[in-house]
């Protein structure tokens, strides 16, 4: 695998005109699960939760064994996928309070532009809308391109799997039965009668929008807030209900965070299986290319253990964590007729990738001043640019920052503080690992290749992400 081409011809090739002409142009459905682990799907690896239909998407499509979320929790990350740009240029290192502006070339914008009726349910974290009259809130996803969203607007809400409503545009839908709870420490967000679950009632607006715009070019971004923990009401009510039942796995002698853990990804699994099929009936299969990923590695929350199931497969790390296990997630991708059936790709891509990807596939020209690479070339098998290195920081962990590097890792530690102490000043502590040896990171080479961490230092400098 080539580590890098110089930037003429990162240039040179970004001004190759698409291999797609514009009656070809896609449907796109862009599938983001929450928080799901590297090692969550029976296609990388797992062998307790059932995913029969996601395993299958990987046999009819191309899975990518090097894909990385935008960040390794959840708003910043999605903050990159809308923006094409890294952290160090989005500026959001945490899930702190940010909202869009309305002024971004936001994907769903500039293929609203080109034409594409643009659609998405889920978590949205980008505009903090609770009340109707918030409604005029800039952050609001139909200000920044897209016709239709049916969700969540608020992050903190979307831990509630019970909402008593959901937002559709600027209308709140109640959700028929759920009565949120007055219970001391609910803050407004646990439900204490649970009769409608809200994946459910997402994944209904995204079938019905895919149904009212299957003769028109359209993207859709599917964002599940599961297998995310319920931690309001795994706290609160103490039953950590998160599913409407344990299905498969009701008498397995498990905690129950873990049966609904399992039950949340399986469950999620049969819709995805339901999709496919609505696009047969609709015979539209043929014409869309559906990206199936997480937007951060897997959690270890509301009394879940990612040990448990092994849900970072081989990596070291998990949410929060610059480790591979906090960041580096599945991602599949398939679309009939243009990606190989059955096949793997170990280009090493991110969230940011995918603006420029969108745009290459509707014929729109990618803005300036992101940080993506379309990796278009990777999913119809012709020679793809690289990276010259993939970048993250985050203001939560032990880790604060993470550089992925042709196939070296540099991760950087916070200074340890011993407990009702402050931290001291120390030397950084940056680590180096060889994932082409070492995937796990459990081996720090950094002394044995001071060369490799001054190269990648002197990148940054470039670029000025390091002082």
């Amino acid at each position: 695998m080539a580590v890098r081409f110089g930037l003429l011809i990162v240039v040179l090739l970004a001004c190759v005109a698409s291999p797609l002409v514009a009656a070809e142009r896609p449907n796109i459905i862009y599938i983001m699960t929450d928080d799901l682990g590297y090692g969550d799907l029976g296609c990388y690896g797992q062998k307790v939760i059932q995913t029969p239909n996601i395993d299958r998407m990987a046999k009819e499509g191309m899975r990518f064994t090097d894909h990385y979320a935008g960040h390794t929790v959840c708003r910043p990350s999605r903050l990159v996928l809308w923006l094409g740009q890294h952290v160090g240029h989005t500026g959001l290192t945490g899930n702190r309070p940010r909202s869009l502006t309305a002024t971004e070339s936001t994907v769903g914008k500039l293929l609203k532009q080109s034409g594409y009726k643009t659609g998405g349910v889920g978590k949205w974290a980008l505009g903090n809308v609770e009340e109707p009259a918030e409604i005029d809130n800039d952050g609001h996803p139909n200000r920044n391109g897209f016709d239709y969203w049916f969700g969540y607007m608020n992050q903190g809400n979307a831990h509630n799997f019970y909402p008593p409503y959901l937002w559709e545009n600027s209308k709140q839908v109640f959700l028929k039965g759920n009565v949120l709870s007055n219970a001391p420490g609910s803050r407004g967000r646990v439900s204490s009668k649970r009769v409608t679950y809200s994946h459910d009632e997402m994944t209904k607006a995204a079938f019905g929008f895919i149904r009212k715009n299957k003769d028109s070019p359209f993207l859709l971004h599917i964002h599940w807030t599961i297998p995310h923990a319920n931690n309001e009401g795994g706290r609160v009510l103490g039953d950590g209900m998160e599913i409407p039942d344990y299905g498969i796995y009701k008498d397995k002698d498990w905690p129950n965070p873990e049966k609904g853990f399992a039950a949340m990804i399986t469950h999620m699994d049969k819709d995805v299986g339901r999709l496919f099929g609505l696009l047969n009936e609709l015979k539209i299969d043929e014409k869309k290319l559906v990206i199936f990923t997480s937007d951060n590695g897997p959690h270890q929350e509301g009394g879940h253990k990612h040990e448990f199931f092994d849900s970072n497969g081989p990596l070291t790390g998990f949410k929060r964590s610059m480790h591979e296990g906090g960041i580096r997630v599945p991602m599949i991708a398939r679309w009939p007729g243009k990606i190989a059936a059955d096949s793997t790709s170990d280009h090493p891509s991110g969230f940011y990738d995918f603006l420029p990807t969108a745009c290459e596939l509707a014929g729109v020209k990618r803005p300036k001043g992101i940080d993506g690479i379309s990796y278009l070339p990777t999913l119809i098998g012709k020679p793809q640019t690289e990276h010259e290195y993939l970048y993250y920081a985050s203001l939560e962990g032990a880790t604060s920052v993470g550089v992925r590097f042709g196939d070296w890792k540099l991760v950087k530690y916070r200074p340890r503080k011993r407990k009702g102490q402050k931290a001291t000043p120390t030397k950084p502590d940056w680590r180096l690992y060889d994932l082409s040896k070492d995937i796990s990171e459990s081996t720090d080479v950094a002394k044995k290749h001071p060369g490799i961490v001054e190269e990648i230092f002197s990148l940054l400098r470039r670029d000025l992400l390091l002082e």
